[in-house]
């Protein structure tokens, strides 16, 4: 189990690699993106110097999330080509928005060209490309019979799909089973994260919350995952307000309040991993 890298970005790489070991994670899911922990212009310094911090603590660091999808951009050859060399495996894709006025069908076939020459280029460098089910009005894979169709079109093993299982209960209600089934031959990684609709200020609100706190029903995705024989790598999400951003605690504060709350969302997967049988 991953922990997103986005969430203990406050820290440095040494720092970061310490806290996600103490916690008991078993390797970092690393922020490889404008504004992350790496920075794709500085990726040739940069991510070995993030690598061998993860390596040092025990941990792997076979996960990156990106924003790139175009690999005839020059700093994304950089930064795949880096992430390769490094020995990273998996990395998250950024999305494919629809247009407010689009034709649909040609925008599919527009985004399946641009999948297919990412495709082909993690085949040359051994790499698996993630591309997540995104909640949202206007994201391709929000559905996620679009982007299944055409990660089935494509066929590629070095292009697959990020499983969320939150956003899939977002936009698929009680039928998400439906989706996972569908799209589960790409399934190459899979993210853990809850939430619950709320009514605020007269607007119904998709609201984060802690694991098992929420709408998602674990038990049942845990146990679909094992009648599917489903393992992939799993990368942890904090979305919801963590003690980290509280101000009105010291930084010392922050940082053990933040290691609980990782560890305790961390504990309760794994539990439900256990119990359906999963580990």
């Amino acid at each position: 189990m991953h922990v997103f890298s986005k969430h203990l970005q406050f820290l440095d790489y040494d720092h970061m690699a310490e806290t996600a070991a103490e916690i008991g994670f078993d390797g970092v899911d690393l922020t490889v993106r404008p504004g992350g922990h790496v920075l794709p212009e500085n990726v040739k310094t940069d991510l070995p110097k993030a690598v061998a911090a993860i390596k040092k603590q025990g941990l792997q660091a076979k996960m990156m999330t990106t924003a790139l999808i175009d690999p005839a951009d020059k700093v994304n050859q950089a930064v795949l080509q880096t992430a390769a060399d490094q020995g990273i495996m998996y990395y998250r894709t950024n999305w494919l928005r629809y247009p407010d006025k689009v034709n649909i069908s040609e925008f599919l076939q527009e985004g399946k060209d641009k999948l297919q020459s990412l495709a082909d280029y993690n085949e040359k460098l051994n790499l698996y490309g993630a591309y997540q089910n995104h909640a949202g009005s206007h994201y391709m894979g929000a559905p996620i019979w679009d982007i299944a169709g055409l990660l089935y079109e494509i066929n590629s093993p070095h292009l697959g799909n990020q499983f969320d299982i939150r956003h899939a209960t977002v936009e698929g209600g009680q039928a998400w089973p439906i989706s996972l089934n569908y799209i589960h031959p790409h399934i190459n990684s899979l993210v853990m994260k809850d939430f619950v609709w709320e009514e605020r200020n007269g607007r119904w609100q998709v609201v984060n919350t802690p694991i098992g706190e929420g709408m998602v029903d674990f038990p049942a995705y845990c146990r679909q995952l094992k009648a599917l024989s489903l393992t992939a790598p799993i990368s942890m999400h904090y979305e919801y307000p963590m003690p980290e951003e509280d101000d009105s605690l010291t930084e010392k504060q922050q940082l053990e309040n933040t290691k609980k709350v990782m560890k305790r969302d961390m504990e309760r997967v794994r539990r439900y991993l256990k119990e359906a049988g999963l580990v």
